[in-house]
C-alpha cells in the first residue's frame, strides 16, 4: 500500500480525496480535524487498495468514512473469539472460528446515526466493539506466515446487534441465528481511518474500550483473542476465496449487554463509541428510524 494510515476526507476545496494523515498517533486524529489543524498527503484515485501517493500536502476540512459500500466485498464476522467472553457466553470454546456475514450496506461512517428499523426496534439492541481486519487483495489458500501481507489495515468496529432476533426462539428459532440480526443496514460502523500492518503488525496486543453514554463497558485486550488476525485469514481463504474489500470482523469481548444479569440494552439517542490503542475510535448515535 502506498500509505501508513488512510483516510477520506473533504478538502478545503471542498473536492474529495484519500490521503495519509500527518500524524504520529491514531488518537490525535479527530483532534487535529476539530482544531483544523490535520494535513494529509493526497493519494490519487479512487480505488482504496490501488491509490498513488502524492507530494501534495493539503488541510483536511472534514473527515468522512473511509470506506463505504461499494468498497466492501462481504463482512466476515466471528463470534465467540474472546476467551472471556466466551466464558461470559455460558459457551465452550469454538475448535475452529464461528462465522456469520453482513452484507456490504451494514457499513456505517465513524461518525454516522446507527438508523434501528422498526422490525429490530425494541428487539434487545446490543453493541459489540471489534477489531477489523480490511483485506487489500484477493487471495485463497493464504498461509498463516503470509497472511499479514494481504491485509491493507485495521480499524475500530461496532458489530451491532439485535439480540430478540438472534436467540429468542420466537423470533430465531429453536437455532439461534446470527445473520438477520447483526445485517440491518448501518449496523457496522467502521473507521475512522485504516491502520497498516507497517504500524501495528499483527495487531495482536492493543487495548479496547466500548462505551456507553461514556460509561465504560468494555475493557480488554486483542491479545486475548482465541483465534489471532494471521489464524482467521488464513482460515477464512481455504478453499474459499477471500476477496479484496473483505472487513473481517474478528469478535467481540466481554461486556456486551446480553451477558449483564440486568442487560443494559442500547436505546434510542444512546452514543456508542468503540476505541481502539493506536487505531482511533468509532463514535455513532444510535437512531430508531420514524415508524
Amino acid at each position: 500500500m502506498s500509505w501508513l494510515r488512510l483516510i477520506r476526507f473533504v478538502t478545503e476545496s471542498e473536492i474529495i480525496t484519500f490521503g495519509d494523515p500527518c500524524i504520529e498517533k491514531g488518537d490525535d486524529l479527530i483532534g487535529l480535524v476539530q482544531q483544523k489543524r490535520l494535513y494529509a498527503i493526497r493519494l490519487e484515485g479512487e480505488d482504496p487498495f490501488a491509490l498513488t501517493r502524492t507530494n501534495e500536502r493539503i488541510r483536511v476540512k472534514r473527515l468522512l468514512g473511509v470506506l463505504d459500500a461499494k468498497n466492501v466485498s462481504i463482512f466476515k464476522c466471528i463470534g465467540l473469539n474472546y476467551v472471556k467472553h466466551i466464558t461470559e457466553s455460558g459457551r465452550k470454546p469454538p475448535p475452529y472460528p464461528s462465522l456469520f456475514m453482513k452484507p456490504s450496506p451494514a457499513i456505517a461512517a465513524f461518525n454516522d446515526d446507527i438508523r434501528v428499523p422498526e422490525i429490530a426496534q425494541g428487539k434487545n439492541l446490543d453493541y459489540e466493539g471489534e477489531l477489523a481486519v480490511v483485506i487489500g487483495k484477493t487471495g485463497r489458500n493464504i498461509a498463516k506466515e503470509d497472511a499479514l501481507s494481504y491485509i491493507a489495515g485495521y480499524a475500530p468496529s461496532n458489530d451491532v446487534s439485535a439480540r430478540t432476533w438472534q436467540r429468542d426462539p420466537a423470533y430465531a428459532g429453536g437455532i439461534p441465528q446470527w445473520s438477520f440480526a447483526k445485517s440491518f443496514d448501518t449496523f457496522a460502523p467502521l473507521g475512522p481511518m485504516l491502520v497498516s500492518p507497517s504500524i501495528v503488525g499483527a495487531a495482536d496486543n492493543l487495548a479496547l474500550q466500548t462505551t456507553v453514554n461514556g460509561e465504560l463497558r468494555q475493557n480488554a485486550n486483542t491479545s486475548d483473542l482465541l483465534f489471532n488476525v494471521a489464524a482467521l485469514v488464513s482460515f477464512l481463504s481455504q478453499g474459499s476465496t477471500l476477496q479484496k474489500g473483505t472487513v473481517i470482523m474478528t469478535g467481540t469481548p466481554d461486556g456486551v449487554a446480553l451477558g449483564m444479569r440486568v442487560p443494559k440494552w442500547l436505546q434510542d439517542g444512546d452514543v456508542v463509541e468503540v476505541k481502539i490503542e493506536s487505531l482511533g475510535s468509532c463514535k455513532n448515535r444510535v437512531v430508531y428510524e420514524k415508524l
